[in-house]
């Protein structure tokens, strides 16, 4: 028994995984398939661990540069924005016009 996996990079480059499942001896078929999936783990985290420490370090770009920026489109549309402040005379629904 042999687990395999295909990835296709961004580059069309094509990288295949294989792991041979084998239990030795009469030991049970389900320990070697064990073995073989957690052999296959390691070897996909080896595979796409310097893909993912190169996107994290992107965003911590990314997220520094716009921090430097100082243009916060968010704040200034929430400075406003009025119509969701509370107001602190009670309900906003229309009062009873006083008798005359």
């Amino acid at each position: 028994m042999e687990l395999s996996g295909e990835y296709v990079g961004l580059d069309g480059q094509q990288q295949l995984l294989r792991v041979p499942c084998e239990a030795p001896g009469d030991a049970d078929p389900f320990q070697g398939l064990l073995a073989g999936v957690a052999q296959m783990r390691e070897l996909v985290i080896e595979l796409f661990g310097p893909l993912v420490q190169q996107e994290a370090q992107d965003q911590e770009a990314a997220a520094a540069e716009e921090a430097m920026d100082g243009d916060d489109e968010d704040d200034a549309e929430d400075e406003n924005n009025t119509g969701n402040r509370s107001n602190s005379d009670g309900p906003s629904a229309k009062r009873a016009k006083p008798p005359s």
